[in-house]
This record gives C-alpha cells, structure tokens and sequence, in this order.
C-alpha cells in the first residue's frame, strides 16, 4: 500500500510539473518563471526550496547527537540567510533585471569574476543536491522494504524529477513546490500529533529533552569552540546568500516587494516548521529506546531513526502522510538545485563562447546542461560516503570563500573594484585550500572561516591599493546610480 501510494504521488507531480511546463516559451520563462510569481507562491517555493531532505532526515540526527548546538548551520544559519537575503539583498538584486547570479558578477566585476564564481557555485552544488539524491534513494529503499535499493532509487528519483525539471523549468518548480509546501505542512503537523499521543504529549517530550541537555545552544568560553560555532553558522548563513536557487526565487517575483517580503516570509516559516521533524525524532528516544539506541551506535544509522519510527509505530494513514511529506520535501528541493547549477552554467560559462546563439538555442542548451548536471551529480550521491547534513553543510564552504564577500561588497561599497573582487576569490580559495591540505583534522580556525576572513582582506587592499587589473567606472557608476531597468520602481534608485 505505502510503496504504490508512493509511485501514484510521484506519477501526479511529474505531471503537474509537465502541465507546467506549458508556460516555458523562452529562457526568461525557464530560469526565472518570466517574473510573473504571486506572493503566496515565492513564499511557497522559498520554503519548499529549503525544507529538504537534511531537514527531515539530518537535522534530526544531528541534533540527537549534538544537541541544539550541533544544529547551528540548519537551521538557525540556514534559515537567517533567507531572511538576511530578503532584507538585504532582494531589492537591489531584482532591481538589476538579471537571469543569473553570475550576471551581478559580471556587470561588477567583469568576465574573469563572472567565470571563478560560477564555477564556485556549480561545484558547490554537488553536495545540496547529491544530499537530496541520496535521501530518495534511502526512501524508495524504505517504502519498498528494500525491494528496491538505494543506489537504484538515487537513479529513479533523479530522472523522474529531471523529466518535469528539463521541460517546465521554473515555472513547474514553483507550481509543484506550492503543492508541495502544502503537503509538507500538512504531513508533518499530522504526523506530529500521532507521535506526540504515543509519547505522552508535547510537554512530556520537551521536557524530557530539556533534561537530557538537549537544548544546550552556545559554546562553551573556550575561543576554539566559539570560533567554531561562528564558522558554522556562517557556512549555511553566509555561503548560502550568493546561490543561483536563492537568487532565481528573488527574480521570479512579480513585484520587488514580493522580492523582500516572500523571502523573508519563506525562510521564517522554513525555521519554525524545522524544529517539528527533531521533535519527532527525539520522540523516538522515549517511544522506542532501544531502537534509537542502536541507530545511534557503532554501524547505526542516525537518519533512519525517524522513518523507522513511523513504519513501526504508526498506521498506515500517519505512514502515507509522513513519507509524503517527506517525499513532497526532497523533490521541491532536489529540482530546483537541479534547475539552479545548469541555467548559471549555460547562461554564464557557455553563452560567452557563443556570442550568436538565439535565444531559443539557448534555452536548449539549458535544458541538456540539466540533464548532464543531473547524471554527474547522481553518481556522485551514489559514490559519496558522508552523510546527508555533510553533504549540505560542506557545499556551502566553497561559495562562502569565493562569492560571498565580492557579492557584499559589490552592492554595499561603492569602492569595490574589479581587482579586489579577484583578490578576494583569488585570496580567499587559496587560504581555504591550503588549511584543509595543511592545518590538520582540528585546526583553531576552521578553513572555510580562515578562507571567509582572507577572502575580506583580499577585496579591502585589492580594491585601495593601485589598480593593476582594468577597472570599467562607467557599469559600476551605472549600478549605484540606479539603471539598468531600476526606472520601473519607485524604490530608492541607489545600490
């Protein structure tokens, strides 16, 4: 029963995805849904983009063995990304009227900054969506009672979501992660309920985990412990801000206040409803002690804590809606971080090299750019060993050394010059690289905020000292004084 519910949901959201897909005409349409999304849908697609297989599955695990403080990067610094995007980032990004975030990069800071960034983005995406891969694999193996494994269900869940991803584009990302967002929602505040009577009632379990220490949050005073947690918060908070799946939900608005207000929204809801699936999961310690316990030891699986949980404890109502929101959760994200690498690719690395190309070929080329993203970073979840909250929270350490202090920079400080945006990828990879090679397992400062700091220094002297590497004044006056299409809106016309 659970196994053909399963196939019937996964037929329905390929065709609505493919029903969506009648409103892609043009590259515009595919990448960014012709900036035509309501409000109720970018707060939809914000939320469901985030709420993925790390939440349900990784988080949980994550926060049974680490406490409240293990969990830093996602949701807390997660969640605070969306909502620091909407406020600070939104406007002036949608103002700009680009398709990609390598496009800020480019109008910035030039064609070289264009290329290092984005190929820093798309490497960067290999760990989000090989988490979410992984996860449809570890279902589909659930459901089927293993009749179906996990390396075969990696592959069945990435092409089905491919097929709607290839032809709908943004457009069947935004209208299936609405439905889905529902879904979610839905799924896990029922599931909540059933747990909650099975293990006494919500205050019996929160209690219980207050007790057991599991809302311990802040570091201890040691400096390398603080360090740590800041290095952390700031891989999913910061790292996360200069992403193509971020920046497509800030350009498919149809308004910029849909821009700001959606996000903000999104990624508020995104960190409330992220705290149900670790109360389910921490539920489990008192329902079911020894199973947990053997979960979490030696040869154990922390994240199949959760989905055992509910196969063994609930019926088969509470089962269908736990695995559909589960599944409603993984799909949403896993297409559109497939749709987010390939548009960033096409338009930003291979366009230039065809300066002739239509824009009907091109929106072809982003379709088989998907479809090869698709398969590479497929067999990369199904050869990867780290778990699904590694994966997400390492993709991120790339795009936080590179991207992210040009991104800041180039919007906030006028003085930012092309020289010092490459000082600080240049600068900032190095120093990240170099700590991982070098510094050992547990170094004091952690290489991606080693990387985060150099990555600061570089764009401050590169930009103040004497430019060697040639500086176009004329696009960034332009950015600051407000063109580029801001015209059209009555907000403050400058960056």
């Amino acid at each position: 029963m659970l196994l053909w519910f399963v196939i019937g949901y996964w037929i329905i959201s390929v065709a609505i995805g493919l029903i969506a897909s009648l409103k892609v005409h043009n590259t515009k349409d595919f990448a960014i849904a012709g900036r035509h999304l309501p409000f109720y849908m970018v707060v939809a697609t914000v939320f469901a983009t985030w709420f993925g297989a790390e939440t349900v599955l990784g988080v949980p695990a994550t926060f049974l063995g680490e406490n409240m403080r293990g969990i830093v990067a996602d949701p807390f610094g997660s969640s605070l990304c969306l909502i620091f995007v909407g406020l600070f980032f939104a406007a002036p990004l949608y103002k700009m009227k680009l398709l990609t975030i390598g496009d800020f990069y480019k109008k910035r800071y030039g064609r070289t900054a264009e290329v290092m960034t984005t190929l820093a983005i798309v490497v960067s995406y290999l760990g989000w969506v090989g988490a979410q891969i992984a996860a449809l694999g570890l279902v589909f193996n659930i459901v089927s009672d293993g009749a179906i494994s996990q390396t075969t269900g990696m592959w069945i869940g990435s092409m089905t979501i491919l097929i709607y991803t290839f032809f709908g584009g943004m457009w069947a990302v935004a209208v299936t992660d609405l439905i889905q967002m529902i879904i979610i929602v839905i799924g896990m505040l029922y599931i909540g309920g059933e747990v909650s009577e099975l293990a006494g009632g919500v205050g019996t379990v929160v209690q219980h985990a207050r007790d057991a220490g599991k809302f311990e949050f802040w570091p201890s005073a040691d400096m390398k412990d603080i360090i740590a947690f800041a290095a952390a918060a700031m891989t999913m908070m910061l790292g996360s801000m200069p992403q193509q799946d971020v920046f497509q939900r800030v350009q498919s608005a149809k308004t910029i206040k849909y821009a700001v207000w959606g996000s903000v929204l999104g990624g508020s809801l995104y960190f409330i409803f992220a705290f149900v699936p670790m109360f389910l999961a921490y539920s489990a310690t008192l329902i079911d002690p020894d199973m947990v316990a053997k979960n979490m030891g030696e040869g154990g699986d922390p994240q199949m804590i959760l989905p055992q949980l509910v196969l063994t404890h609930a019926p088969l109502f509470a089962q269908v809606m736990f695995f559909g929101a589960l599944l409603s959760a993984i799909k949403s994200c896993a297409s559109a971080t497939l749709l987010a690498p390939s548009v960033s690719f096409s338009e930003n690395i291979l366009k230039p090299m065809m300066p002739h190309m239509s824009d009907k070929k091109l929106l072809k080329l982003m379709r088989f750019v998907t479809l090869g993203f698709t398969i590479v970073v497929t067999l990369y979840a199904v050869n990867s060993e780290l778990s699904i909250f590694s994966m997400v929270e390492n993709a991120y350490q790339v795009t936080l050394v590179s991207a992210f202090i040009p991104l800041a920079f180039g919007v906030y400080w006028k003085r930012a010059t092309n020289q010092g945006a490459l000082c600080a990828i240049f600068v900032g990879l190095i120093v990240w690289i170099g700590s991982i090679l070098f510094a050992g397992d547990d170094p004091f400062i952690p290489s991606q905020f080693a990387g985060l700091i150099a990555s600061f220094f570089g764009m401050i002297i590169g930009s103040l000292v004497p430019q060697y590497i040639k500086h176009n004044h004329a696009i960034h006056d332009e950015l600051h004084s407000g063109k580029h299409g801001h015209e059209s809106f009555d907000e403050p016309k400058a960056i």
